[in-house]
């Protein structure tokens, strides 16, 4: 009674998105799951959509045709929307998930991630700004995985070289915080510096990637946007392809 009680209450209008149903034959050998989840107390409902939807759709339907273009992969050409009470969870490899500093996990939906990662599953967060955002985002995933540290990814870590050489740490802007000057674009975040964090399970494999301070699903969604710099969706792409390719072999 209970289970059902949690399903009631986690059903929203999210769910009247297309790519909600998981009982669809997948559409390629590769789906993306972008992770729906309710918005916290303190977080409003969303600009015109839930908070876990920004960037969809332009953003899958542009970095999934530079997967298929740059690599080898078989990519369907849009994410599949899945909650965590949903056990297909199981039969994505790669969960992203947007605006973390808003999320809201109920007890199952916890121990659903927890069993997700440690049974090899991949989460990248993404787009989430400020001290207030990561508290929020910590608190949630604390009660997830309380034994695991959070670490900065070191150099020489294989998610940074598996296809790509991924040296450069620059801050992927979002595209609000890119203004128009005489000399060119400039970008002017509102929270620095920007952080690439991660979560390794005890046999070293990176189970958590998190993208901090930094909105690599906006280089993403506007790849062809003449005013977003070229620099950065390419570094934005390279991470995702990084990524993914992680999360196929480990």
């Amino acid at each position: 009674m209970a289970v059902v009680a949690l399903t009631l209450a986690t059903v929203s209008v999210a769910d009247n998105f297309d790519n909600t149903d998981t009982r669809r034959a997948p559409a390629a050998e590769l789906e993306i799951a972008r992770l729906i989840f309710d918005h916290n107390s303190v977080s409003t409902w969303g600009p015109g959509r839930p908070w876990w939807s920004i960037d969809w759709p332009d953003a899958e339907e542009h970095f999934t045709r530079g997967v298929a273009r740059y690599t080898n992969i078989d990519i369907a050409s849009d994410s599949r929307h899945i909650r965590l009470t949903d056990p297909a969870i199981f039969d994505f490899p790669w969960l992203f998930v947007q605006q973390v500093g808003r999320w809201h996990l109920r007890a199952m939906e916890q121990l659903q991630l927890r069993e997700y990662l440690l049974r090899g599953g991949f989460m990248v967060v993404d787009d989430f700004h400020g001290p207030e955002q990561w508290q929020v985002f910590i608190d949630g995933l604390q009660l997830v995985l309380p034994e695991y540290r959070i670490v900065d990814i070191p150099s020489g870590d294989e998610l940074l070289h598996v296809l790509y050489e991924l040296e450069q740490r620059t801050q992927i802007p979002g595209r609000r915080h890119l203004y128009s000057t005489g000399s060119g674009i400039e970008v002017h975040m509102p929270h620095t510096p920007p952080r690439w964090r991660g979560i390794y399970d005890e046999h070293g494999r990176l189970m958590v990637a998190i993208n901090f301070n930094m909105d690599m699903g906006d280089a993403w969604e506007h790849a062809d946007d003449p005013d977003y710099p070229m620099s950065m969706t390419s570094l934005a792409y390279r991470f995702g392809i990084n990524y993914l390719i992680y999360a196929l072999t480990h």
